[in-house]
């Protein structure tokens, strides 16, 4: 079975007014299956760098990318081969003397800051960036939800045969991601702690992080600890949510929130293996708060701008969405339940920061209005609302 992708259409909008593209995603999200389908649909050469006899074709970068000239060239696992950047550029700006403008590269890599960097000061003014995130709520029935929640959006993990048979294939991504595929892009890390320090985050999903603890709980120094975050979060594993930056006479939490991204790994990296363990649990309420989060960033404009709100005294809401160019705030309070009822701080909140409009996103589908000003709304449905939002 294949899950058509919302990024496809994305993908093919951006190559048809930039020269490069760069698809950008975790492990195993499906990078190269999207590529792949893009290549059946363009006249193009796809090339696999992470095998060697694929890279040997690019010794000599600017003789073989200018024989395409007039094709899409695919890379991918494209950080493999970072000296193929500044080809690029020259490759690029020499297409555009003989009319190729736009859709010349489709650049595949794993998350990576170094990429992006590196790609966007080779190629700046040349390219545009998309990132590939796990399968989303919208993109599959409304009906297997709670099976995306309880294993995530990994391809290969949701679509298994049986929920035993996903955990078992997350437990082996977790594994060769720890052992294999982060070391590629850092410092030797070792596989234990990292793996430990991963861990406590799914254990504390969703809360702000006290990184002195989490350093003498893994017997390293706070920087360490920074810059093992600093990698997770590059690499697109962990989301780190700011906190919302207020001009009001009340003590504000300053330190970002963290959430492992993928449901389906917070899950693993706890054993929760079905979905009786994951009400009896007591992460159950958070892992819902994360799940839910990740799904609505994935669909909102790139230039939305998102953080959470709480003071000292326990005025909180769990998620604002700042619109650029609409001048306009959300307030969203996450319920895991099916009556939903917004905390008292709630609504203080929502005056302190002048939302223009608030929800509390729950487990059903029906929407109303739960108080002036506050619809309870299923997650699908505000998912709709906000890539029409990202389209006006």
């Amino acid at each position: 079975m294949m899950i058509e992708r919302d990024c496809y259409h994305e993908i093919l909008d951006r190559l048809d007014y930039f020269p490069a593209v760069v698809l950008l995603g975790p492990r195993q999200v499906g990078k190269t299956t999207l590529a792949l389908e893009i290549s059946r649909n363009r006249e193009s050469i796809y090339l696999d760098l992470q095998d060697p006899i694929q890279r040997r074709k690019l010794v000599d970068p600017n003789r073989y990318l200018d024989a395409y000239h007039d094709r899409l060239v695919i890379l991918d696992e494209v950080h493999r081969v970072p000296q193929v950047f500044d080809s690029l550029r020259g490759s690029i700006d020499r297409g555009r003397q003989m009319g190729c403008k736009s859709g010349r590269f489709l650049l595949v890599g794993s998350a990576s800051m170094a990429l992006m960097k590196q790609s966007g000061e080779s190629l700046a003014g040349r390219v545009a960036f998309v990132e590939l995130s796990p399968v989303g709520a919208n993109e599959i029935s409304a009906s297997n939800t709670e099976q995306l929640w309880l294993r995530g959006g990994f391809p290969d993990s949701l679509l298994a045969p049986s929920d035993r048979q996903s955990m078992l294939w997350r437990d082996h991504f977790i594994r060769t991601y720890l052992e294999r595929d982060i070391p590629e892009f850092g410092p030797r890390i070792p596989a234990e702690t990292l793996r430990r320090l991963w861990t406590m985050l799914a254990h504390s999903q969703g809360s702000v992080l006290n990184a002195a603890q989490l350093a003498r709980s893994l017997s390293v120094a706070g920087k360490t600890i920074s810059r093992y975050m600093d990698l997770l979060t590059d690499l697109l594993l962990v989301r780190r949510l700011p906190p919302f930056h207020a001009n009001v006479r009340k003590r504000l939490v300053k330190a970002p929130k963290y959430f492992v991204r993928d449901s389906g790994i917070v899950h693993a990296l706890l054993e929760i293996s079905n979905r009786d363990a994951l009400y009896r649990h007591p992460i159950f309420g958070m892992s819902w708060e994360g799940f839910v989060i990740d799904n609505l960033l994935t669909v909102a404009s790139e230039r939305t701008l998102p953080s959470f709100y709480r003071t000292s005294a326990g005025a909180e809401i769990d998620l604002i969405l700042e619109f650029s160019g609409l001048s306009e705030k959300w307030a969203i309070e996450i319920n895991s339940g099916f009556q939903p009822k917004p905390r008292r701080g709630f609504y203080g909140a929502m005056e302190d920061i002048q939302a223009d409009r608030a929800f509390v996103v729950y487990a059903g589908e029906e929407r109303y209005s739960v108080q002036d000003g506050v619809d309870a709304i299923g997650l699908l449905e505000l998912m709709q609302l906000l890539a029409s939002n990202r389209s006006a």
